[in-house]
């Protein structure tokens, strides 16, 4: 072989793209943590139990279209919730047998995470063997944990504002047997506890939730200090300390507990909030209460973009240094102040549930600056603004990338001006707009693999980025993203054997301007594009990992689009595919989310057929057709409140337009 086929061969290896590279730009390893991969046909993976055991996305969501089940889609891995339910037990076993500490674990999952009944009767059943137990921060959340809460050893934590009817009810679970432990979160709650303790005849097991001093560090950094809306300050437990012996309820108190936000990047303020906390409990075992229990609240992070750092999408320790960490610092202070050490309690949700759920979204269209359909020029004579523009995108080696910018952009502006004052038409002003693009197009081209990037174009990439419609809402299923700016992982799920050659941000079918993901991962940074590949008249589908903790629960009702299709899915051997789809359950008709609002499907449905028949007496319609009428608006109303994406339609429309085009 000639030295020109040899080069000829070493271009074409450099340019075939492979699924370890699609692996590696989408940073399935890096935030995976062994559980997320592409296999060698460019589909995504799930390895629930980080084993070779895996499950083929596209398999679950082809499956979940034979069961009439169209996206948005929402996965669970249940398996995956097992595995993270038993990982943080075993952390801290581990550490609680390496650090010799005579306390054991007693972990809760707070309920607020995800409430639905799936997620959290699969972690009770998961953690039965650890007396894994559950926190409520609310009544009707504690109206389901007394309800599914068997297990007599397990914890019970009630936090969150309590007036009377909560402290009954959790008196009522304690009557039951159940280890119910009451949190103080304001100092108003004490009095109230001490008489409905009275009337019960009982004496209550009573944590205080201290306001830390130390500095939170995150989205959610004021869960704790001098602002926060919950704990008691150092002069408020001390008065509560009082209240309870007055009672002569000194041995109700048992637990001291604090909270210092979710997802907490840093291992440095959990440390400093864990020291700090156990002096707390230090101080009141030495007043003579009986204490036991130190729960150090949740906080634990998930590592959404991978870089295992302290940006506040991710985190720079692991599930087994903050085990280690809590267990070795609160030794250290209780050995220091000659205190028996407390069981430790933690309440890590996010952790738990995030990894285990992922939202499948398809693109079924492109919004784009460059519009190929588009004439060079103008059937009419072009104007002047427009031959410059096409002189400017013709002129590559007589000018450097940044003049062409320059002149560029100053002829579009010069056209936007002369079509405001009147002397640029429709078709002109097309033209110009598009030629803009089209250079700025080839600039960004000619730069990807340069040296030197001028400033100036930095944003290229960002202005040239394609739209690509999604079907789904962000407000429904991420409001995370909206809201908090919270990233998640976004892949495709398919196709990772071709180069994604398309630079884009995903919108929704809402109404609202931002509703749209623009923001995605990169190491310890975000960027305002994701690669994508060019869409065809195949189904394209996306897929947002880590959404199981608070997207299922927080979504709102936003243009009314209501809670998305889900499929259950476990891991089995006997399978041939090594999987089975375990339950499914179907989103919300809009009926349904119009019954939430007040309207009522048979008061519509009568409302209707009165102005169908009042059109039919006035010979705005024929009876026949009145009649589809009603039928189409029936069938509507007890359907999908998503599109839906009808791609042989689509498919014969396009053949349609393409022999129209041929017979011109």
């Amino acid at each position: 072989m000639d030295v020109s086929h040899l080069m000829a061969a070493k271009k074409k290896s450099v340019r075939k793209w492979t699924p370890a590279k699609s692996e590696e730009l989408y940073g399935f390893q890096r935030w995976g943590n062994g559980n997320f991969s592409v296999d060698s046909k460019g589909c995504v993976q799930v390895q629930p139990l980080g084993d070779q055991r895996s499950i083929r996305v596209l398999d679950v969501i082809q499956e979940a279209r034979a069961k009439g089940l169209r996206t948005p889609l929402l996965i669970r891995f249940q398996d995956l919730l097992r595995q993270r339910v038993e990982q943080i037990n075993e952390a801290f076993a581990t550490a609680i047998r390496e650090e010799k500490y005579d306390g054991t674990y007693r972990g809760v999952f707070p309920i607020k995470v995800n409430q639905m009944r799936e997620v959290v009767e699969e972690i009770i059943d998961a953690g039965e063997p650890f007396g894994f137990g559950l926190e409520a921060g609310s009544k009707p959340e504690l109206m389901i944990a007394l309800a599914i809460h068997y297990d007599a050893d397990s914890l019970l934590i009630c936090n969150g504002y309590k007036d009377e009817d909560y402290i009954r009810l959790a008196m009522l679970g304690s009557k039951l047997g159940k280890k119910i432990i009451l949190v103080i979160e304001q100092a108003s709650e004490v009095e109230p506890i001490i008489r409905i303790a009275r009337e019960y005849d009982t004496v209550p097991v009573i944590g205080i939730r201290v306001k830390l001093l130390s500095q939170g560090e995150g989205k959610w950094a004021t869960s704790t200090g001098d602002q926060s809306k919950f704990g008691l300050n150092t002069s408020q437990i001390l008065n509560a300390c009082h209240k309870l012996r007055e009672a002569g309820m000194d041995e109700a108190l048992q637990l001291l507990h604090f909270h210092i936000g979710s997802q907490v990047p840093n291992i440095i303020t959990i440390k400093n909030a864990v020291i700090e906390a156990a002096r707390f409990y230090c101080q009141l075992a030495r007043l003579g209460f009986p204490m036991g229990y130190l729960d150090v609240g949740g906080g634990l992070g998930i590592d959404y973009d991978g870089s295992r750092s302290n940006f506040e999408s991710s985190m720079n320790y692991s599930m087994e240094e903050y085990a280690r960490d809590i267990v070795f610092n609160i030794r250290e202070v209780c050995r220091s102040a000659e205190v028996p050490v407390p069981d430790i309690v933690s309440e890590s949700g996010r952790a738990i549930v995030a990894p285990h759920s992922m939202l499948v979204v398809e693109v079924f269209e492109r919004i784009t600056k460059i519009d190929e359909s588009l004439p060079p020029k103008p059937d009419n004579k072009p104007h002047a603004i427009v031959d410059e523009l096409e002189h400017i995108l013709k002129s590559k080696r007589r000018y450097s990338q940044l003049e062409r910018f320059h002149d560029a952009l100053q002829k579009k502006e010069e056209a936007y001006s002369l079509f405001n004052h009147g002397y640029l038409d429709l078709e002109n002003r097309a033209c110009a707009e598009n030629l803009f693009w089209k250079i700025c197009q080839n600039i960004e081209e000619e730069m990807r693999d340069s040296a030197y990037y001028p400033e100036e174009l930095f944003d290229l990439k960002k202005m040239l980025a394609e739209q690509y419609v999604c079907n789904f809402s962000v407000f429904q299923s991420l409001l995370d993203h909206w809201a908090f700016n919270q990233l998640f992982p976004v892949a495709p799920l398919h196709r990772l054997k071709e180069n994604p050659s398309v630079n884009a941000v995903l919108v929704d079918i809402t109404c609202d301007s931002d509703g749209k993901i623009s923001r995605f991962i990169d190491l310890e940074d975000v960027k305002e594009y994701l690669q994508l590949h060019p869409l065809n008249d195949k189904p394209y589908y996306l897929g947002v990992f880590l959404t199981g903790a608070y997207q299922d629960i927080m979504g709102d009702l936003h243009n009314l689009f209501g809670r998305v299709n889900e499929v259950h899915v476990f891991l089995e051997d006997d399978e041939d595919d090594g999987y089975y789809v375990e339950q499914t359950i179907r989103g919300n008709p809009i009926s349904e989310i119009l019954e939430l609002i007040q309207y009522k499907e048979n008061d519509l449905l009568r409302s209707m057929k009165r102005q169908i028949d009042r059109a039919t007496k006035r010979n705005l319609v024929k009876p026949r057709q009145g009649t589809r009428l009603l039928d189409f608006y029936e069938d509507l109303i007890r359907g999908k409140t998503y599109l839906n994406i009808d791609r042989e339609t689509k498919k014969k429309a396009a053949r349609k337009r393409t022999a129209g085009k041929k017979q011109r």
